[in-house]
């Protein structure tokens, strides 16, 4: 909130306080203020260098990692994997360069909607300004159509209504006047108005309070310009890639003190140890992630949803709690006609046809107005204006006086409270205390069903022809109620039913008023007995808000920052948190939370502020992105596992090797050799299928689960390949040279067959993998069995094998993926 709730300060108090005199500020003190306050304009987010922000990607654990990778195959003569290792990292830099800058985007579009020039007394005379000229102590005078520069007081108004919708989401007028208030939720402020606003009706002149940052609309400029955190996914590489770092640290070290004490060639022992660490390196990764979440991208614009981040993606699909403002998301974010009463409670066109004419005639456009004119287009037919009474923001009613078939009628329309106070009888009979308090009750059942009504008064007319007065508010017939409500869309609550079925808990955070906001928890399928306000909020410590949110789902009158509290202590508590908003209001939520999201009708800077452009406002389009984006990670998460098993086994397999054999079983340029088919062969990988068991549940990178699985599935590939080294040595006696061959065919088999059965965790002969897939899988396991065959063979020291040991080779691949099959379902257990 700004300045301490300066709305429950009298005006001339605040005038005081900022040295606001009779004649406004002086030019002369201008520069001062703006020295102290600083100009009326937002904080601009700090430029970034170019060379700083490449650093910071290359310094990422995982990138140093491939770095590292490449530096071994260049020092090992195989440049041409140090070249594509290098272009695979610089290219997933550059992705993240290209997604640079967007905070900027968003405070331009911020200080882009508004005001150009604002009208300020100064030195005794109203002149035009530029906005961020505007300082505290400033008087300023708006109109019909201006955006107000700065919050401020109500000095004077005249039938003022402003369109705070930018701000608080909510699609109805606020009516404002000066007089004063005891709320301290700006909400609820009806004496002041803040920047970013718009005027619908009427005249105002007000003091300025706050401008710029110091502002409600500056505060979620300066969210935007925050700090971007690393999302869940760039966390989880993270933890990811000082895994592989630790694991592959602990085995060059090992593998070379065992093969120097050894007494084996220093260099060559080198060459072996760092060749295993290539080894465990997930070099395709950055390439196997972009390929991944692209295609998932341009999967989810057929879906109607703009992905801007692709990591985005991920998060998504990771998102367990869903946050959503209710308008435009769960209702229209239109006012239509709901209901038309009469006096005694039932429906009766009249009543709507009454309140149409008056809306068609007179002059107020209202959104209830244009409301009524939708309902009943036509209801003006053959009705001419003789006269109008214009809303009278004090009164809260006004008049047209209609002339028709039937003659002149004076009709009255506004708050029932203040109509029926100026009605005298209803259908024909005086209009007592008890019918009055019947209708008001009527009235406030309605409102805690999240209605809005208005009142509809008539009588006949038999004066002359001219403008009705306040003086002839007199003998009105009390005629019925228009009710208005922004309605519910047809999909949401079965789109609330398939996100809950997908595991996704989601949460109404709305600046409405707490009875409206629990009729829609009702009608969407939330207990709306516990609905959570700001002011409750204000009161609780953040250990009690962290204990609340845990079972509250509805929650009202917030504020822009309520809204972030409420998003902090999900997060806090665990959960990947998803933010849904339209407004300026919902910016800092969207920035706030794990994945942001945002609609096409939008505000600029909550379109910037989004991670995800929703192309139609519908919680089924975000079911759908959730579905995606769970089918991406889990491709994602079989590269993962493919390491993490056979690959994590064989180069653990040669380690232990490197301590009982003679020689070292695999050369380096084997290795580097065996390492290049096996990432050919996952190439196919992004375009595989994904279960509809992965789907169906929040998906997430476990470090404790991958290591299960790695400690698993690693040890099982490590004791058939350390029978094909018993097989080939002791069984067949074999050469070095056919020795190695035998191990590098058993090695890439296993490496690559392994994926047909870790892809799914169900059984391989019931979930078949993508034929792209089939395709670089087999094409990677044929070429590594033709090359021990072909002319180059002895180039790389592999040598021709017998009949009986390809049999034997075949048989222990075999088996392994048999026991694979039957272990992944331990091993995948979350």
């Amino acid at each position: 909130m700004t300045d301490d709730a300066f709305w429950l300060e009298p005006p001339e108090s605040l005038k005081g306080r900022f040295g606001a005199g009779a004649d406004g500020l002086s030019a002369t003190e201008i520069p001062a203020r703006l020295r102290q306050f600083g100009p009326n304009r937002d904080q601009e987010a700090v430029e970034k260098g170019l060379l700083r922000l490449i650093l910071r990607r290359a310094l990422e654990p995982m990138s140093l990692l491939l770095v590292f990778a490449a530096l071994v195959s260049g020092g090992t003569g195989d440049s041409a994997s140090a070249g594509i290792i290098l272009i695979i990292l610089g290219a997933s830099i550059a992705l993240d360069l290209f997604q640079e800058g967007r905070a900027k985007r968003a405070a331009d579009a911020l200080r882009q909607s508004v005001a150009v020039k604002a009208r300020v007394k100064r030195d005794g005379a109203f002149i035009d300004v530029p906005v961020e000229t505007v300082v505290p102590g400033d008087v300023f005078e708006v109109d019909v159509g201006d955006i107000i520069p700065a919050d401020a007081i109500l000095l004077t108004s005249s039938s003022l209504t402003v369109d705070e919708a930018a701000l608080t989401g909510e699609p109805y007028g606020v009516v404002k006047s000066p007089n004063p208030v005891t709320s301290r939720e700006p909400s609820e402020a009806t004496n002041a108005v803040f920047r970013g606003s718009v005027v619908i009706t009427g005249t105002a002149t007000a003091l300025a309070v706050a401008t710029g940052r110091a502002t409600l609309f500056g505060k979620a400029a300066r969210a935007l310009n925050a700090a971007q955190t690393l999302s869940p996914f760039e966390l989880d590489l993270h933890h990811l890639g000082y895994l592989i770092a630790r694991a592959a640290a602990v085995l060059v070290l090992a593998v070379l003190a065992a093969n120097i004490g050894f007494g084996r060639p220093l260099i060559e022992s080198l060459m072996f140890s760092v060749a295993l660490a290539v080894g465990l390196t997930p070099e395709l990764l950055p390439m196997i992630t972009t390929v991944t979440l692209s295609r998932g991208a341009m999967r989810m614009a057929r879906k109607q949803v703009i992905v801007k981040r692709l990591s985005a993606i991920h998060d998504l699909g990771a998102m367990d709690v869903l946050c959503t403002d209710k308008t435009g998301t769960l209702t229209s974010a239109k006012i239509v006609l709901d209901k038309s009463l009469n006096a005694q409670g039932e429906e009766d066109p009249r009543i709507m046809t009454l309140a149409a004419i008056a809306a068609q005639l007179g002059g107020d456009k209202t959104t209830l107005d244009l409301a009524l004119a939708s309902a009943a287009p036509d209801a003006a037919h053959g009705w001419v204006e003789r006269g109008r009474y214009p809303f009278d923001y004090q009164r809260r009613f006004g008049a047209v006086l209609a002339e028709g078939a039937k003659g002149q009628l004076l009709i009255v329309k506004g708050a029932p409270e203040s109509v029926i106070n100026v009605c005298v009888s209803i259908e024909g009979r005086p209009l007592d205390e008890l019918m009055r308090k019947k209708i008001l009750d009527r009235v406030h059942a309605l409102a805690s069903e999240g209605y809005r009504a208005i009142a509809v008064a008539t009588r006949p007319w038999t004066d002359s022809i001219r403008d009705p007065t306040a003086d002839d508010e007199r003998d009105l017939v009390f005629e019925g109620l228009c009710t208005f409500a922004d309605p519910l869309k047809e999909s949401a609550p079965h789109a609330l039913q398939r996100l809950k079925a997908l595991g996704v808990r989601v949460v109404i955070l709305s600046g409405d008023d707490p009875a409206v906001v629990g009729r829609l928890g009702a009608l969407v399928g939330i207990d709306p007995r516990a609905v959570m306000t700001g002011q409750s909020i204000k009161d609780l410590s953040p250990e009690a808000l962290a204990v609340q949110v845990r079972d509250v789902d509805l929650y009202a009158r917030l504020s822009p920052d309520q809204k972030v509290l409420v998003v902090d202590a999900l997060r806090e508590a665990g959960k990947i948190v998803g933010f849904m908003g339209d407004g300026v209001n919902d910016a800092p939520g969207i920035k706030a939370a794990d994945i942001g999201l945002s609609v096409d009708g939008a505000t600029g800077v909550a379109r910037a502020a989004a991670d995800m452009i929703l192309l139609e406002s519908d919680l089924s389009v975000v079911a759908e992105g959730i579905e995606e984006g769970r089918q991406t990670f889990a491709n994602i998460l079989k590269y993962v596992r493919m390491g993490a098993s056979s690959n994590f086994g064989n180069m653990l397999s040669m380690a232990v090797a490197a301590f009982f054999l003679p020689f070292l079983p695999m050369l380096a340029t084997q290795i580097l050799l065996n390492n290049l088919l096996y990432d050919f062969s996952e190439i196919g990988i992004p375009f595989d299928r994904v279960g509809p068991d992965v789907i169906a549940e929040p998906q997430r990178w476990s470090m404790s689960s991958l290591t299960r699985f790695a400690l698993v599935m690693g040890p099982l590939s490590s004791c058939f390949d350390l029978l094909t080294f018993a097989s080939l040595h002791l069984g067949f006696g074999l050469s070095i040279e056919a020795f190695r061959t035998g191990w590098f065919i058993e090695s890439i088999a296993t490496q690559v067959l392994v994926i047909f059965i870790i892809r799914s965790r169900r059984s391989i002969f019931k979930d078949y993998p993508h034929w792209i897939l089939t395709l670089t899988t087999f094409s990677a396991l044929s070429l590594a069995l033709a090359i021990p065959l072909s002319p180059f063979s002895a180039v790389l020291s592999f040598a021709a094998l017998p009949a009986n040991v390809w049999i034997t080779i075949a048989m222990i691949v075999v088996v392994y993926l048999f026991a694979a099959e039957a272990i992944k379902g331990f091993a995948m257990r979350q």
